[in-house]
């Protein structure tokens, strides 16, 4: 046995890739499913279109590396997280489609929680802010408006869980209906300090203990598969929500190490060792992973605009295409003067301002679309530094270094610039399928052929940027930054700044 498998479940697409034990990849596969979107605000995917894809895939990886599962030494799942299903425990069938966490049909819900002044309860006991964003309004939406669904759940006849749970009950045959620690604090309904279901969370949104999955480690023993499905019995030895997989798959393991995801935003954890951090900025505490039972804890910081904000230049065709703006932005020393706030949708945490909207600042005849492309670049690189300090603040805990995968990682000027920015290291690595190798180390960890420290020296640094901008300079040009900030907030608020005449 020298492979590890792992099934990435994500938003668009089920990938399967194929690992050697010292975290190689070695075949993969992807399939892409619907976006069903049956009403504005509202996000669904099919239960059964989750499952037979990453079936498909798992299968085709195998294939394509010419691998029988029986060489593979056990599996691992990671997956788009908050996403809630329902199913039938005696049939196995989906009783709605699954709700994403994209989804804010449950805003109402979360308002009326707040009105009721639950919000401190639910933010001290889980890590989280009510929002329809997490689980566990979704599934109470569920309960209240699919006929006959909560009667059911009563009797004991209904079944919840995240995608991971879905999957692990699939590929068992029904056998294991289990969750990790990741997934579980993403749901509203975990306590993190106990890393147990709160029954007075449930009893705030009526919610049935019989429907809730069984929380096992993240390195746990969650069943085998049926043999007939890749052609062997394959444990499954490691389970994990995408971001925290992530982390894993970066060897952040100690306390002051981060990653950062850049895709169309940007996902920010950072490592809080063994205490959970409750923030009064807006981050998320939340579950790193859970080693023999054993936690680690996370901050965790979403920038609403990263890739986008290349997207908003090739739209206004400042760019024809994305992979232009490094050579482009690259042509000037500076930004000459210009400031870009990249608040398209508001500013996330730690300003959380939703009337806040994108603004470009500073602008002379002098100033070209060069300027305009590197003042883009480095707005989202501040927008991190913003989630940054926030994190060292609440944590009391200084970033050791940061390590960055996802789209805009591939951007070399970029990662200098924020290098410069937060005045740390930034290291890319060499495997960037980050979150699927996280989900195979740990099924490695699962079953016994890695150790943490294993998993650690596992990552292989592609390149690092060291931070070279003398410090005086940096915190001008932040000051500079804070003021842009403070003029973009409340620009769409009916009665402020920009409203309409």
């Amino acid at each position: 046995m020298k492979y590890l498998l792992a099934l990435d479940q994500g938003t668009t697409s089920s990938r399967a890739i194929l690992f050697t034990l010292e975290g190689r990849p070695v075949a993969w596969a992807k399939r892409e499913f619907r976006q069903l979107y049956p009403r504005p605000g509202w996000v669904e995917h099919d239960p059964l279109e989750l499952w037979e894809t990453t079936l498909l895939a798992a299968r085709e990886a195998l294939r394509r590396a010419g691998v029988e599962a029986r060489e593979v030494l056990a599996l691992g799942i990671t997956n788009q997280r908050e996403t809630t299903l329902l199913w039938d425990r005696k049939t196995g069938e989906p009783l709605h489609n699954a709700i994403v966490w994209q989804d804010r049909r449950t805003a109402s819900i979360c308002e009326a929680l707040r009105e009721k002044g639950l919000e401190p309860l639910f933010r001290e006991r889980t890590g989280l802010l009510l929002d329809p964003y997490f689980s566990g309004t979704k599934l109470l939406w569920l309960l209240e408006n699919v006929p006959g669904l909560k009667e059911k759940a009563r009797r004991g006849e209904v079944l919840f869980g995240t995608v991971d749970t879905w999957l692990v009950w699939k590929l068992t045959g029904g056998r294991v209906h289990a969750t990790d620690p990741t997934n579980a604090s993403r749901t509203l309904l975990f306590n993190l300090h106990a890393l147990a279901w709160d029954p007075e969370l449930l009893g705030a949104l009526g919610i049935p203990p019989s429907l809730l999955p069984e929380v096992r480690p993240s390195d746990g023993d969650f069943g085998e598969t049926l043999p007939e499905l890749l052609g062997a019995s394959l444990p499954i030895r490691g389970v994990l929500g995408d971001q925290q997989a992530a982390l894993f798959g970066q060897g952040a393991l100690g306390e002051g190490e981060g990653k950062c995801t850049y895709g169309t935003g940007a996902f920010l954890l950072l490592n809080t060792g063994e205490r959970p951090v409750l923030s009064q900025k807006g981050l998320l505490a939340t579950v790193a992973w859970s080693l023999g039972g054993r936690a680690t804890y996370a901050l965790e910081g979403s920038v609403f605009v990263a890739g986008a904000a290349v997207g908003w230049l090739k739209e206004v065709g400042l760019i024809r295409e994305s992979r232009e703006v490094e050579a482009l932005a690259e042509s000037v020393e500076d930004t000459g003067g210009v400031v870009f706030v990249p608040a398209f949708a508001g500013l996330g945490a730690p300003n959380w301002d939703p009337y806040a909207r994108g603004a470009i600042l500073g602008l002379t005849r002098g100033t070209t679309r060069a300027h305009l492309a590197r003042a883009a670049l480095e707005g989202v690189a501040f927008s991190v530094r913003d989630v940054v300090l926030a994190m060292e603040e609440e944590a009391g805990i200084r970033l050791k270094g940061l390590k960055a995968d996802g789209g805009m990682a591939r951007n070399r000027l970029f990662l200098k610039l924020q290098a410069d920015l937060l005045g740390v290291p930034v290291a890319v690595p060499e495997v960037t399928e980050t979150t699927a190798l996280g989900a195979a180390l740990m099924a490695g960890v699962g079953a016994g052929a890695l150790s943490p420290e294993d998993v650690a020296g596992r990552f292989l640094e592609a390149e690092r940027f060291l931070p070279t901008m003398p410090e005086e300079r940096r915190e001008a040009l932040y000051r500079r930054w804070r003021e842009a900030v403070e003029r973009a907030k409340g620009l769409a608020r009916e009665d402020g700044p920009g409203s309409p005449l």
